[in-house]
């Protein structure tokens, strides 16, 4: 595409966003509703009252996070697992499966043999 083209189609996107924009400027649902935040946050400063604390008012077995903190539950630790070589009688203990000699062992005999030695 030319830099004309794309320059005259962006021209026509933003002519288009900005009547949809005009449009909402006079709507009266969109009015009433930034009436209602501005006087939502206006008595929420008064009182000295947070957004969080009431939903905590209103809902008090709702637990909510407002911040963009991690969401994820923690990690339950891994658990030890013991490998026992029956050709050699060495024992692995790992709780990954990132060991060099797990590693080597799953390369000399397959890794479906090694799993089978699992204790």
């Amino acid at each position: 595409m030319s830099r004309l083209a794309e320059f005259r189609a962006l021209e026509q996107q933003l002519a288009a966003q900005l009547a949809e924009l005009e449009n909402l400027k006079n709507d009266t649902g969109l009015k009433k509703e930034i009436e209602f935040e501005n006087k939502l946050r206006a008595l929420l400063a008064e009182y000295g009252v947070s957004l969080r604390d009431v939903i905590a008012i209103l809902d008090p077995g709702t637990r909510v996070d407002l911040s963009p903190r991690s969401a994820k539950a923690p990690r339950k630790p891994r658990q030890t697992k013991v490998f026992k070589n029956p050709h050699t009688e060495e024992v692995i203990e790992t709780k990954g499966g990132n060991h060099k000699a797990l590693k080597e062992w799953k390369a000399q005999y397959g890794a479906e043999t090694v799993d089978s030695w699992l204790a």
